[in-house]
């Protein structure tokens, strides 16, 4: 399983209030909250999102509140990947469970730029910058939770067993 794309780039404790503003959290329609994903950090973000782009970050992605709106509204986007130095515990599990690829690792949290071309190669958790010719070392996915992303979430994986 492999993600590839564009990288939109942000910070240190970027929190769920703003990858999904509380104001639109009176829907659960993924299209719905794609279509406000990252507004109070990066207004340009719905705008210039391609399906396949990553997400790279710094230090405790997904902080805050425990809503799954967060990372629904990131995968809604098109967002194949977030790669982040550290994530919040609650936003990470929330990401598993509803098929939304992440992945751990400093060296490319600080070696990835804006707009750098990227490629994850979740089996050996190498993370390919082939803007810079540079490759990172990240977590592999075990394969229960390939089997979860590739199910599209936890419970169409467990309605699939």
């Amino acid at each position: 399983m492999k993600a590839e794309g564009s990288t939109f780039r942000y910070g240190d404790n970027v929190d769920t209030d703003v990858i999904i503003p509380a104001r639109y959290l009176s829907t659960s329609d993924p299209a719905e909250l794609a279509a406000h994903c990252m507004e109070d950090i990066d207004k340009d973000f719905v705008n210039k999102v391609q399906s396949g782009d990553l997400i790279v970050a710094d230090k405790n992605f997904g902080c805050g509140s425990s809503r799954e709106h967060a990372p629904i509204a990131i995968k809604a986007s098109g967002i194949s990947c977030v790669i982040a130095e550290t994530f919040a515990r609650i936003f990470y599990r929330n990401a598993i469970n509803i098929g939304l690829p992440i992945i751990e690792s400093k060296q490319a949290a600080r070696g990835i730029a804006a707009g750098d071309r990227v490629s994850v190669d979740f089996d050996t958790g190498v993370i390919t910058n082939e803007t810079k010719g540079e490759s990172y070392e990240g977590q592999a996915f075990p394969a229960f939770m390939q089997k979860i992303i590739q199910a599209e979430g936890l419970i169409n994986y467990i309605n699939q067993e």
